[in-house]
């Protein structure tokens, strides 16, 4: 007797969804694993206060990340294909990480099982990857089939954005995802008192807009959101958001209170912590919000 569920989602660590959300959904999660010896050690509740700690000592270091194994992506599918079907699997934007090539070879090694198998390169991160996977199983749970899901994926997907402040950009820049120039251009705006967001750009992350007058980090990407938002809301339609934080749980929330008070009908679907390994690139303070059409 086949009691499996028809069809599974798999995604990597970086989706930065709550423990509560990959339980509820039964989500596959693949670790991304970054190196950073000097930090084992040092005291904090989580990476962003190893961090801080860290820069107080004096020390410079940076970590190293590297992408899952196939090996790793293998014995995720292959505990998933124990309950369903079908997998979908969403990795971090293939542009700055290998993972996406590392669950391609996973599904290729897996021979006849790796056909049912579908790796997806989302193209975003963080709180945007968390949006993408969320959509995904809203797909699943209406019963669409497999061929329309994954239709239905490939026109969400550049639907997604994503913006974040970071307090410094130096840990992006010494790990190759942002330029120098890029990583300037933040360090000049700061200094004038101009917020320069950070987001993704076919994949990339990149320099995505310059806010002017806002008194704090909440404000200002609340003031994008809206601003961005606009058009979609306009026509009638709600909007989901996601956020994250590195160790900035009041300005989060701030950022989520002044969305439901001045963003009717906007869902907040989830607010959590950055993933250790993207924590290690964007570095203590950092703070974004991810959104995308309801429906």
């Amino acid at each position: 007797m086949n009691n499996k569920q028809p069809i599974g989602i798999v995604s990597d660590c970086t989706c930065d969804l709550p423990e509560e959300i990959i339980k509820k959904y039964d989500i596959g999660i693949v670790s991304v694993t970054a190196s950073w010896p000097e930090i084992e050690n040092i005291p904090g509740e989580n990476i962003f206060q190893k961090i801080r700690e860290l820069e107080k000592r004096g020390d410079k270091s940076f970590a190293k990340t590297s992408q899952p194994s196939p090996q790793a992506f293998i014995e995720v599918f292959k505990r998933q294909l124990e309950k369903f079907e079908k997998v979908i699997c969403f990795t971090i934007t293939s542009k700055h990480s290998g993972t996406y090539n590392s669950g391609c070879q996973a599904k290729r090694f897996m021979g006849e099982e790796g056909e049912n198998i579908f790796v997806i390169d989302s193209l975003n991160g963080t709180a945007s990857l968390g949006l993408i996977v969320l959509k995904a199983i809203e797909l699943v749970e209406s019963q669409k089939p497999l061929e329309e899901i994954l239709k239905g994926m490939t026109s969400f997907i550049p639907q997604v954005k994503l913006y974040a402040l970071l307090e410094d950009p130096k840990r992006l820049e010494a790990s190759g995802r942002i330029s120098p120039t890029v990583a300037n251009w933040i360090r000049g705006a700061q200094k004038i008192g101009i917020r320069p967001l950070i987001g993704l750009k076919d994949g990339r992350i990149t320099a995505v807009g310059l806010k002017t007058g806002a008194k704090d980090i909440p404000t200002a990407l609340f003031k994008e959101l809206e601003s961005k938002s606009n058009d979609v809301r306009k026509k009638g339609k709600k909007i989901k958001v996601a956020i994250v934080h590195g160790d900035s749980l009041e300005r989060a929330q701030q950022l989520k209170e002044l969305i439901e008070k001045n963003l009717e009908g906007t869902e907040v679907v989830f607010l959590n912590l950055v993933d250790d390994v993207l924590g290690t690139l964007l570095g203590p303070g950092v703070v974004g919000l991810a959104w995308a059409p309801a429906e």
